[in-house]
């Protein structure tokens, strides 16, 4: 084709001999040639303008391949070959718009992308406005937490069943992500049904409301856990009893306090620990002693937090709910994270409701 020809000969002496800023220009003003006449051009204008961009890219500079991404991200007649070569460069700044914006790449090259560059080329696919299945299964299982959390709350993101199963897996101990995957509409219930055997109360709250149709079957998972581990509990032969005399006898002398609940999980005495909690929370024992025999976590930061402990004694609390599997130093560092920015008045909004639900006569 001898115009393509002949732009490319003209561009590439202006290159050769040109400055740096010079090719930038060049670049600029190509760039708007495209643009303002883009929805006009016909398939070999845009196969010109894209053997033009080729060579163009091959010879300027990062700031100049940043401004092309983004303004050729959206345009729905972009070059295809100048789409791709952005889509695959190392630098996010340059691969991010297009990876997120443009209908131009196929399944196969979002595929492709997604199993050979960063996680930040993943994260910029998780915010397509539409992803296939054979996409999301590739950002779910190779994907980071922030990923696997950004594709689940993309409501345009289909998953296969394979996809779901490691979306579920991935959301144990971790309720944002258990959140976002279980409020989907579409998720099968063998899935949702798995997803609240690991849940956390609150979380189990919140995909109540999400589905309001299965609220019935929700409570009788919910119950089902309960009763498990209040069987779990009995198993382990607590001593209540003594735990009860001993904290009666502290509490003729002084008021019991964040010191004895220290010194009780210290100790490893789980029957004192629970007590004591339960009484300066004001709430049920088997409600504390569920969530300590379950590792729950979040609620036992809640719980701490709400009765103003320190971190030093949520830590031996959590030393104590863990067992002999210990606690990893990974995991004190995330419920320090988590306990650190959480409001002692949140947390105590978050107790008061439970208090109250516990307190309220069943519905006939």
């Amino acid at each position: 084709m001898s115009s393509q020809t002949a732009i490319i000969s003209e561009l590439e002496d202006a290159l050769a001999h040109g400055s740096a800023e010079r090719r930038a220009k060049t670049l600029h003003r190509v760039t708007d040639l495209f643009v303002f006449g883009s929805t006009h051009f016909s398939k070999d204008h845009v196969a010109v303008f894209d053997g033009v961009f080729q060579h163009l890219l091959a010879d300027v500079e990062l700031s100049a391949r940043e401004a092309l991404a983004v303004r050729l991200a959206p345009l729905k007649n972009a070059p295809p070959k100048t789409i791709r070569q952005l889509a695959f460069e190392d630098e996010i700044a340059v691969a991010g718009p297009v990876l997120a914006q443009t209908d131009l790449l196929e399944n196969v090259a979002l595929v492709e992308n997604a199993k050979t560059k960063s996680q930040k080329h993943l994260l910029a696919i998780s915010r397509r406005k539409a992803l296939a299945e054979t996409v999301t299964d590739v950002l779910v299982e190779r994907g980071d937490r922030e990923v696997a959390l950004n594709v689940a709350q993309n409501q345009s993101a289909q998953f296969s069943e394979a996809g779901y199963v490691r979306l579920v897996k991935r959301s144990e101990g971790d309720d944002e992500l258990a959140r976002s995957v279980g409020s989907r509409p579409e998720i099968r219930r063998q899935h949702f049904l798995k997803l609240l055997n690991t849940a956390s109360s609150a979380v189990r709250t919140t995909l109540e409301a999400a589905h309001p149709e299965i609220a019935d079957e929700i409570r009788n998972v919910v119950g089902n856990i309960a009763a498990a581990i209040q069987e779990k509990a009995t198993a382990g032969s607590r001593n209540y009893v003594a735990a009860r005399r001993h904290l009666a006898s502290i509490q003729t002398k002084r008021h019991l306090g964040e010191s004895d609940v220290a010194a009780f999980a210290q100790a490893g005495k789980f029957e004192e620990t629970a007590l004591a909690l339960a009484t300066l929370c004001a709430l049920p024992l088997d409600v504390i002693e569920r969530v300590m025999v379950q590792d729950l976590e979040e609620t036992i930061l809640i719980v701490a937090k709400a009765v103003g402990l320190s971190w030093s004694t949520v830590k031996a609390v959590l030393r104590l709910c863990a067992g002999k599997n210990g606690v990893s130093e990974q995991s004190l560092g995330r419920c320090l994270a988590v306990f650190s920015k959480m409001k002692q008045e949140t947390a105590q909004h978050v107790v008061e409701f439970q208090r109250k639900h516990q307190s309220s006569p069943p519905a006939r």
